[in-house]
């Protein structure tokens, strides 16, 4: 297990959307799912994943 967890600022990159999107996304609870480490939110890429396959369903 050597996936390495995303912070915002590549999962920005990875999506090709801003920053503030995420932010905004993650206050009104849509988007991949974060998680808190220490006072870092970071982001499994399986998760990011299942949610990008997520977004092709609806």
């Amino acid at each position: 297990m050597n996936s390495k967890l995303l912070t915002i600022d590549d999962l920005a990159d990875y999506l090709g959307i801003p920053k503030n999107t995420l932010y905004q996304w993650r206050s009104k609870g849509y988007g991949p799912t974060g998680r808190r480490i220490g006072k870092h939110v970071r982001y499994r890429p399986a998760d990011v994943d299942a949610w990008i396959e997520q977004q092709g369903a609806a």
